[in-house]
């Protein structure tokens, strides 16, 4: 069995206490939180919640500490602070910052002989496999990644954690027109604004000013300032009407040519749409969780992503089994 501890318990942290129950070979040990923990409900019987401020006790009892904090402010600091305590798996998704976030989570864990896998989850993660696929199986080629139409996790946190705003969705749309143009073999040179549109809709505090919370989200750098963002201020009816739920989706695409002259053109394509991002994004975390496990009994040690992980590590399957029933 491979023991689970769960820090933080918002979407993603209930997607990965749903998902633990469906894995034969985990047990949840401890949901962490920084509320009070008797405040908080969850839905594992028998489960202990804890203070975060408890964590260190745990080490012991605990193989996997997955941590479902925020890519802006949360995981940048735990990451590499929990890294020292436990083995780790994080969700970090803010794609500029990645080599900045292995590094620190890369020195923790290698001086403390743990495991961190950072950047688990869809987008970076299954997309990021796909794209590496692409680039080795058709190296002359374009890579193109489009997201949504769904709620982006990350952007939805970063515009909740913005002084004045009680709730925020933020949706994630391809542009239709660069998404066909992928599709038809040309290789068009596209730029990030021609690619998505972002929209935004945010209940804001009482006496909040609207103007000034619009521009901060406009402008936010690696979220919106690259985007044509479109922001949607609603009260809190319909708010819990029409944006309750968590959709998303996406594309990855390889474009690109083979033979001795580059002759024959290729198109590959690999797409998800996903009734519930946190639900999915949990699920593929947990798998990789147990893989984390898997490496560190070997005594692998520091900053792993999803590219250093066998994929036969990732499931409860023996050998055997996959090799006749999946290869």
């Amino acid at each position: 069995m491979t023991k689970i501890g769960i820090i933080g318990y918002g979407n993603l942290g209930r997607g990965v206490e749903s998902a633990i129950k469906q894995n034969d070979d985990m047990e949840l040990v401890a949901v962490f939180t920084r509320r009070d923990p008797a405040s908080l409900q969850i839905q594992s019987e028998g489960v202990k919640v804890d203070s975060v401020d408890n964590v260190s006790n745990y080490t012991d009892m605990i193989d996997v500490m997955i941590l479902c904090g925020g890519s802006a402010t949360d995981l940048p600091k735990q990451t590499p602070e929990y890294a020292k305590l436990f083995n780790v798996v994080d969700s970090f998704d803010t794609h500029a910052n990645i080599p900045t976030h292995f590094a620190n989570v890369d020195k923790a864990a290698k001086e403390n002989s743990h495991v961190g896998l950072i950047s688990c989850g869809w987008d970076p993660g299954m997309f990021s496999l796909m794209r590496l696929y692409g680039n080795a199986f058709l190296p002359e080629g374009t890579d193109y990644t489009f997201w949504g139409k769904g709620v982006s996790q990350g952007h939805s946190d970063a515009v909740r954690r913005i002084k004045g705003v009680k709730n925020a969705k933020q949706y994630t749309i391809p542009v239709e027109e660069a998404l066909e143009a992928v599709r038809s073999g040309s290789n068009p040179k596209l730029s990030t604004r021609q690619k998505h549109t972002r929209e935004v809709f945010a209940v804001l505090e009482d006496g909040a000013d609207a103007a000034s919370i619009e521009k901060e989200i406009c402008e936010m750098p690696n979220y919106f300032a690259d985007y044509d963002t479109t922001v949607h201020f609603i009260d809190e009816d319909e708010f819990n009407k029409n944006h309750s739920g968590i959709p998303h989706g996406g594309f990855v695409i390889r474009s690109g040519k083979t033979g001795w002259n580059l002759e024959d053109t290729h198109v590959v394509e690999y797409s998800i749409k996903l009734d519930s991002n946190p639900g999915f994004t949990s699920s593929i975390i947990v798998s990789f969780a147990r893989a984390v496990d898997r490496l560190s009994k070997e005594g692998v040690a520091g900053a792993k992503t999803v590219f250093d992980i066998p994929p036969a590590y990732l499931t409860s399957m023996s050998g055997e089994y996959i090799r006749e029933h999946l290869l």
